[in-house]
Order: C-alpha cells, then sequence, then structure tokens
C-alpha cells in the first residue's frame, strides 16, 4: 500500500489509530490513566502538527507516522499556550506531573543538529503484528536519507527499541517520569 502525507482532514482517523497504538504504553498511560482523555490529548497534538505535510498514513490509516520536520515543532506557539489548560483540565492535580514530563521531553530533544523528528509511530490495533508501521517508517528514511538528513524519537516503550535499533537507530541517553517509574530512551539515527 502506498503511504501518503495526512491533511487536517485525516485529523479523526489518525486521532483514532494513534489512541489505539498507545492505549497501553506504559508512559502514556501513566500520564493520562483514562482512555478518553488520553485521546483527547493525541487529537490536540495531531490537529497542531498537521501543519506540517509531514505527518504520512498506509492504507487506510492501517498505520500513521507522525514526523516534525527539521526546525520544527510539535506544537504551534499559539497551541503551546493552550497545553497548561488543557491538562488541568483533563488531569486535575496530575497535570503538574504531566507537564513536568513533557518539559523533560523538551529539554532532552537534540538541539544542535537539524534533523527529522518522529513524534508518533503507530498501527491500527486490527492490523498489529504485521509490520506495517515498520515498513511506513523504513519508507519514510529513505526520503530522509535521500536529503542526508538524520532522524530523532523517544522510546516510551522499551519493548520498541530493539525494533528501532535493527534499523539504525541508536540510544543516545534516557530520561523518566518525575517519580522515577518509567524510563524514555532517546534515540538518533544518522544519515545514511
Amino acid at each position: 500500500m502506498e503511504p501518503r502525507i495526512a491533511t487536517p482532514a485525516d485529523l479523526s482517523g489518525l486521532t483514532s489509530t494513534i489512541a489505539g497504538a498507545f492505549a497501553e504504553d506504559p508512559l502514556w498511560t501513566w500520564a493520562f490513566p483514562d482512555d478518553d482523555k488520553r485521546e483527547v490529548w493525541w487529537r490536540f497534538l495531531l490537529q497542531s502538527i498537521l501543519r506540517y505535510p509531514c505527518t504520512w498514513v498506509a492504507g487506510d490509516f492501517e498505520a500513521v507516522s507522525v514526523w516534525i520536520p527539521p526546525g520544527g515543532s510539535e506544537l504551534s506557539d499559539e497551541d503551546e499556550e493552550r497545553v497548561g489548560p488543557l491538562l488541568e483540565e483533563l488531569l486535575g492535580p496530575r497535570a503538574q506531573p504531566v507537564l513536568d514530563l513533557l518539559d523533560r521531553f523538551s529539554e532532552s530533544h537534540p538541539k544542535d543538529v537539524p534533523h527529522y523528528y518522529l513524534s508518533l509511530l503507530g498501527t491500527n490495533t486490527a492490523h498489529r503484528g504485521q509490520g506495517l508501521g515498520m515498513r511506513l517508517l523504513l519508507a519514510n528514511l529513505e526520503a530522509i536519507d535521500a536529503e542526508g538528513m538524520p532522524a530523532y524519537l523517544e522510546s516510551s516503550n522499551p519493548a520498541n527499541c530493539p525494533r528501532y535499533e535493527r534499523i539504525g537507530f541508536e540510544r543516545i541517553g534516557t530520561f523518566t517520569t518525575p517519580d522515577g517509574a518509567h524510563e524514555v530512551a532517546m534515540m538518533w539515527r544518522g544519515p545514511h
């Protein structure tokens, strides 16, 4: 199936795939224990990222890869201002630890070398285990390699790190949730 670039009209399909893909993720279920509130977060994040033509869809949302181009940011300045109030609305007193976690993502992100940033990669739950997400990722990396650019990601689930390592990503560091309960691997892949 030929991947295509997502548009704002794809927001609901993207949100559904990402919400399902991360429904059991150790880090994101820590941040948002309630599935519905986690889905609101994904929708908010994705609608902001869609300002770039760097989100890819395979098939009928069977797999999704969400990239930030070199020099870009996940959230627009306007949406960045909305994060605190949104998290307070969704999480109440748990908002501050999640804000602290988001700060750790930001502080850990490499800033010295322009790169593509894989914000999210997910496969529709009905299509897991078929290699669709990794095939989509490899197609993306082929295009990134053609530009001579590196790529960066954070793996919120330790079980996924070996998959990324097999395709050339290397761990360059880690950070944890504010309570130290969950670790995030920072991974870098130079141009191939």
